[in-house]
């Protein structure tokens, strides 16, 4: 059995990275819907399609659990497709608990796309966790756009980000959470940019702890033959070439 990873695009091979480290005796596929991203400027309506269609594929393979390695996808229709189909499913929610719990008095600046800042599934957790309303909501749609154009580190990058935070009273934050899985291509610029008294994290480590502890009432055995598979839209899976870089990505990532 195999546990699948599926995003818009490349953001989730940074969480893929981490679940490979911390769960060596599984096989994993990642779907990237690369033909439809970026989700987080698109309608529900519209990020639901596409969602359900790449995940009726992946139900055709023999998955023990799917990681929904999307922030907006999750933000969506995680609730959809856990009513939809028998296999676990775990979803990413950005890490704004941790931030609340070490908080020592400063605001919190949750960076997210657009989609995922409208949802009420972020506002609810917001409400639950920060009765000192010490967080604030910042989009950063275009750094999508940057990741799946493999751009990581040019001038334009770093100027949108740099332009981005410039209206922000950075003393008054102490910590940035990162509510996008392509963002953690751009954690270290990010905390370059912000200064080394802000702490920049992600909801990545998080993610793949609640997939371990849901898989450890099963059985495991060494089930790895060595191999991941990447596939794209439509259920096409990469050549060997793309699937070499797409791993280099991933060790890249964060």
């Amino acid at each position: 059995m195999v546990i699948a990873f599926f995003d818009s695009g490349i953001g989730g091979l940074t969480v893929l990275k981490s679940a490979i480290q911390e769960l060596p005796n599984y096989n994993f596929i990642y779907y990237a819907d690369t033909k439809n991203a970026p989700y987080g400027v698109k309608t529900k309506e519209s990020v639901r399609k596409h969602v359900f269609e790449a995940v009726d594929f992946i139900s055709k393979h023999d998955v023990r659990a799917l990681v929904v390695a999307c922030n907006t996808a999750t933000s969506v229709v995680i609730n959809d497709l856990r009513r939809n189909y028998n296999f676990h499913i775990v979803g990413m929610e950005p890490a704004v608990k941790p931030a609340v719990i070490k908080n020592r008095g400063k605001n919190i600046l949750v960076l997210a796309t657009s989609l995922t800042l409208k949802e009420s599934k972020l506002e609810s957790l917001i409400c639950s966790v920060d009765k000192n309303n010490k967080t604030v909501k910042m989009e950063m749609d275009a750094l999508v756009g940057f990741a799946e154009s493999l751009d990581f580190n040019s001038g334009n990058v770093r100027k949108y980000i740099k332009e981005k935070l410039r209206g922000l009273q950075l003393a008054e934050f102490e910590t940035i959470v990162l509510g996008c899985t392509h963002f953690v291509f751009y954690k270290k610029i990010i905390q370059e940019a912000v200064g080394d008294k802000i702490e920049v994290i992600d909801g990545n480590i998080g993610t793949v702890t609640h997939l371990k502890n849901v898989l450890s009432g099963h059985h495991v055995g060494n089930d790895n033959n060595g191999g991941n598979i990447f596939y794209y839209s439509s259920g096409v899976e990469v050549d060997q070439s793309r699937a070499r870089k797409l791993t280099e990505l991933m060790y890249f990532a964060g």
